[in-house]
């Protein structure tokens, strides 16, 4: 059940930092390197980062449990097709029936990989 719940966690704060770190770096929130508080006082940027470490702990401490040859390719895929729902939801990206296909594949070649490891 731990590690079921590492890797569901990892899945999670890892899509959400893209999440976060998209949204932080939108055009109407105006980061520029050459004005450095607007990188220092964006939020989302941050808590994006900090989700990024989190999502390094948890994938660390899931390689206590798994292989890294299932481990790995789990957490990926699972950040890829988050973030994939997430970015139509929540940015109105396209979600093409080739991508749908790219992530379904991808999603079975995990499967595969996994599968009784």
């Amino acid at each position: 059940m731990i590690t079921f719940l590492l890797v569901v966690f990892g899945i999670v704060s890892n899509a959400a930092a893209s999440v976060l770190i998209k949204y932080a770096m939108m055009p109407e929130r105006k980061v520029s390197i050459s004005e450095p508080l607007s990188i220092i006082l964006n939020i989302p940027l941050w808590a994006g980062l900090l989700l990024y470490g989190i999502a390094f702990v948890l994938y660390a401490l899931t390689l206590q449990r798994l292989p890294l040859n299932v481990t790995h390719p789990v957490l990926t895929c699972g950040a890829i097709s988050m973030v994939a729902v997430l970015s139509v939801i929540l940015f109105g990206e396209s979600f093409t029936t080739t991508k749908i296909i790219g992530v379904v594949l991808v999603a079975i070649g995990v499967i595969l990989i996994s599968w009784k490891a």
